[in-house]
């Protein structure tokens, strides 16, 4: 149709979902050779699922070189990135469905009630393509009002007179029987009026069936001669709102069509057909007279039926389609003169802290920030950047923010919470119709001013959320790790909702491989959600590399109270070190909470603590510094022989990378998050094993022998600054665009 009314390249799908329940399920590469698109193009173009994912360049390239997209709502994050993404008309391509559902009801159920406004935000972008005129007349407003009649037709029309009857037997298609509640319940209607007949029963089942005579799925030359040869077809459906192709399939053959009053054939010509029955037993009163042979009301059944084609006649349908893209070309030009005229707003990016964060997550948040500001500048799309933490000055300090950017606004706020009644209430007051709730409490942020509502997204740093956030805009999360998969830090009510938050988020943003498989495997994120970014850090100036020349007496270890940490095995290789291999350098410890770490050990530390009371050959060795500032930090660490890291498990520590700045060698714990960071910032780390106490303070032993020359293979200034915020900030900058 689309060639008929003069459209000259058409892209088709290569790649369908592997579901069972799917099947609009062909391919066909003969459209390609009348495609202008690039070859490199358009070999990206055919490795795209575009039924459940495609990324952003990818929506993108279909943006640039195509102006119009039909879709199927198979799954609902096509539809959330291509209203992203794509800048041409959005067409759904509707065929109607049974009598329990509408367009509407699916989109709400798939999208969790947001997608009215969705589809709203298209505005004069998007068509309710429906395939039979009063698909319309059952869908709300914002999708009636946007129809669009594109009638669907048959390639071919033409009467064959293939059939001979010679089989006798009733030929009914109905497939899924043994998984799809409605195609079994017909399908139990079926034999319970018509089992005593003979018959054979088409369509695929993916799933036997116990019945010899269902045939499951035959290919179109078995299909053809099936209708060729058995006695009539009979078509069950009384459904307003949507029918099946094999009725047409069969009258265009000549086999007789009986079928059932009421449903879409009356509309399209069936009203008044000897074929036409109002009731089941009227229905198997003519079943058996075509079974019987009954060859007056055979030929009577045979020639009225033809006018059913007439409605699935392309030249009849031309027309309609004419008229169909011509409004999407008027519509087209009138979005397009839109565009030119509107003036950009300035995007609004708020980085959330959910929780009073300090150490690395902190760290990790301000250069989060920081990635968004440059990577926006640098991209010629500036974006306003909100940094928001809790309202407590027990936790934070100016101090605590200085190294943010000037054009960094910092807001505090409180959690305030919503009873699931609040909370319909709010998201109706914000334009969200039919999102319903589906938790008894969410949470809001509550900064004195909007509600962070001036914002276009929020970042939240971390999936730390007790309760839903309220989703009035969209939501992008910072997860560094799942500690919970490893270490039992979470009671269960809690570990259940940080999952639910990423499972919900529009976006979830990891830093190494090895939480982007966690957030898979355990998390339950779906894959086109997860977003693995480089790990940031500062910027280096070549004039802060290079350790203190004085011979250090002393190397860090930088922890705090978490029990990934390692503390009873990190003490008990710090005993055997200083008491077994004559250990020489001090160890100095700092870190959140550490100056207590012992004194009010938390419960994984208790025995620990009690049983270094009285070994003072290892106390007085230790010096509990706590946390220090930024510039005491880097002062104590600048003078260290090497740093030690013993943590069991996480997604990596910045302080290694820091240490390197300052011409510092590691000692760290060998595991995956570790490797990587090594691999991405080349720093030459040295490994031990974090299980075994004797293998960790042999390797301390090690590292005091050969720090000096580990300091050699240090990266360089040039190196460092090659990973640093703003070398990596343009792809952050990426990655948020697509939340926006």
């Amino acid at each position: 149709m689309l060639k008929s009314v003069g459209v000259g390249e058409i892209y088709l799908p290569k790649i369908y979902p592997s579901d069972i329940s799917f099947r609009s399920a062909s391919v066909d590469f003969s459209e390609d050779a009348s495609l202008t698109v690039p070859l490199d193009v358009l070999e990206r173009l055919n490795c795209v699922n575009w039924y459940e994912s495609a990324s952003s360049e990818e929506w993108e390239l279909a943006s640039k070189y195509f102006d119009v997209c039909f879709f199927i709502l198979h799954d609902i994050g096509v539809l959330k990135s291509a209203i992203d993404k794509f800048k041409g008309v959005m067409l759904w391509r509707a065929y109607g469905l049974d009598e329990s559902l509408t367009y509407a009801k699916v989109l709400n159920i798939l999208s969790q009630g947001a997608g009215k406004s969705w589809i709203q935000k298209l505005g004069r972008r998007f068509f309710f393509a429906q395939a039979y005129t009063h698909l319309k007349d059952i869908e709300p407003k914002f999708l009636s009002d946007r129809a669009l009649y594109l009638p669907l037709g048959m390639h071919s029309v033409d009467f064959k007179d293939e059939w001979s009857g010679t089989e006798k037997r009733i030929l009914f298609v109905c497939p899924d029987i043994a998984f799809n509640p409605y195609y079994a319940r017909i399908y139990k209607d079926f034999i319970s009026a018509f089992g005593d007949f003979p018959y054979a029963i088409g369509g695929a089942q993916p799933l036997e069936v116990d019945d010899p005579n269902v045939m499951g799925f035959v290919s179109a030359e078995v299909h053809a001669r099936n209708m060729k040869e058995m006695r009539l077809m009979f078509y069950h459906s009384q459904e307003k709102y949507h029918i099946h192709y094999h009725p047409f399939e069969a009258v265009r053959s000549g086999m007789p069509l009986i079928f059932m009053a009421g449903g879409m054939l009356d509309r399209l010509g069936g009203e008044g057909l000897p074929g036409r029955c109002r009731t089941v037993e009227e229905a198997r009163e003519k079943v058996k007279r075509l079974l019987d042979g009954d060859s007056v009301f055979i030929e009577e059944v045979r020639a009225a039926q033809t006018v059913l084609l007439d409605a699935m006649r392309p030249s009849k349908l031309q027309a309609d389609w004419h008229l169909g893209l011509r409004r999407i070309k008027d519509e087209m030009v009138s979005c397009r003169q839109e565009e030119k005229r509107r003036v950009s707003k300035t995007k609004r990016i708020a980085v959330v802290l959910p929780v009073a964060y300090k150490g690395g997550s902190l760290r990790g948040a301000k250069l989060l920030a920081e990635a968004i500001r440059h990577g926006s500048a640098q991209a010629g799309e500036p974006a306003d950047v909100v940094f928001a933490h809790l309202d407590s000055e027990s936790d934070y300090s100016e101090d605590d923010f200085s190294d943010l950017h000037p054009a960094i606004k910092r807001r505090t706020f409180k959690w305030k919470y919503l009873t699931a009644g609040e909370a319909r209430r709010a998201m109706r007051y914000a334009g969200c119709d039919d999102w319903e709730p589906v938790a008894e409490r969410y949470s809001v942020i509550e900064d004195d001013i909007k509600q962070l509502l001036d914002c276009d997204v929020w970042l939240i740093v971390s999936d730390r959320l007790t309760s839903p956030l309220l989703p009035l805009r969209p939501i992008g999360l910072m997860v560094y790790d799942y500690l919970q998969r490893y270490v039992p830090i979470l009671n269960g009510v809690a570990g259940q909702s940080f999952l639910e938050a990423a499972r919900a988020a529009k976006r979830v943003f990891v830093t190494t491989e090895f939480t982007y498989q966690d957030a898979l495997q355990y998390g339950g994120v779906k894959p086109g959600k997860v977003i693995k970014l480089p790990m940031l850090s500062p910027n280096f100036s070549a004039d802060r590399l290079g350790a203190s020349s004085e011979k250090p007496d002393y190397f860090i270890w930088t922890t705090n109270a978490a029990p990934h940490k390692n503390h009873v095995k990190a003490l008990q290789a710090l005993r055997i070190y200083y008491q077994q291999l004559d250990g020489i350098l001090h160890c100095k410890i700092t870190g959140v909470g550490t100056h207590q770490l012992l004194k009010a050990p938390p419960s994984h530390l208790q025995a620990t603590s009690a049983a270094l009371e009285d070994n003072k050959a290892l106390t007085e060795r230790l010096t509990w510094c706590g946390n220090l500032s930024n510039a005491e930090y880097q002062c104590l660490l600048s003078g260290a022989a090497f740093l030690w890291h013993p943590g069991s498990i996480d997604n990596g520590t910045f302080s290694v990378i820091e240490a390197a700045s300052l011409g510092v060698p590691s000692l760290s714990s060998d595991y995956p998050a570790m490797r990587e960071i090594d691999g991405q910032f080349t720093l030459g780390l040295a490994w031990m094993d974090a299980s075994d106490a004797l293998a960790m303070a042999r390797a301390l032993k090690e590292m005091e022998l050969t720090y000096q020359v580990r300091r050699e293979v240090l990266p360089t200034a040039t190196t460092l600054a090659s990973q640093d915020v703003h070398q990596l900030s343009g792809e952050y900058w990426k990655a948020v665009r697509e939340c926006l």
